[in-house]
């Protein structure tokens, strides 16, 4: 299965949730996204702040790819993907963690 390091954000309590950053899975179709032993299916445009909904659950979902400078609020690491990933993944030993850097435009 391909996999991506990607930027999680819940909606289930309203528009601001909190964000994870980690490695997705995609199912061999690409319809279906998997992280931390949950499933993801696309809203297809159909939601309101939300891309993707949680298939056990329902809860709505942001999943965005990780960017050096996004405006949307999401995960904005400080270099760029690739060099972020290496770094992260080296300094915790995991690939997933609270997105602790700052949100928005810089």
């Amino acid at each position: 299965m391909k996999s991506r390091i990607m930027c999680l954000e819940s909606k289930a309590g309203g528009l601001v949730g909190p964000v994870r950053i980690g490695r997705v899975t995609f199912s061999k179709t690409g319809a279906t996204l998997y992280y931390a032993g949950k499933s993801f299916q696309s809203l297809k445009g159909s939601g309101f702040k939300s891309n993707y909904f949680e298939v056990e659950t329902g809860e709505p979902y942001w999943i965005s790819l990780v960017r050096d400078r996004m405006t949307k609020r999401a995960c904005t690491p400080p270099t760029s993907h690739r060099k972020w990933t290496k770094m992260f993944e080296s300094k915790t030993g995991r690939e997933s963690a609270v997105c602790q850097y700052p949100r928005g435009p810089k």
